[in-house]
């Protein structure tokens, strides 16, 4: 079942990518001089599905990034409570062995 989900998503996506990436393969420059915009000293000619797609994808990674920093504290806590959990079963433990 699993198989089949992901082929579900995995082939439709994969064609939707291609799709896009003919559509858009004219070259593009992308410059980092935002001073001199007729010659930048830092540019970069990429096509357009290169640049969308790593733009996406570098999006995806920020994303994560930051939702991981976020949720820092929730995962601080359940470390916490497995340590207190795992002190109170060893506790409980000793305390069946010396009621029986």
């Amino acid at each position: 079942m699993r198989k089949f989900l992901t082929a579900v998503v995995v082939i439709p996506l994969g064609l939707i990518f291609i799709i896009f990436a003919v559509a858009n393969r004219h070259w593009v420059t992308v410059s980092f001089d935002p001073f001199n915009s007729v010659t930048p000293t830092v540019a970069v000619t990429l096509p357009l599905f290169v640049v969308i797609i790593a733009s996406a994808i570098l999006g995806v990674i920020a994303g994560g990034i930051g939702t991981w920093f976020k949720q820092g504290h929730w995962r601080r806590a359940a470390r916490q409570h497995e340590a207190d959990a795992r002190h109170l079963r060893a506790e409980l433990a000793e305390l069946r062995a010396a009621a029986s």
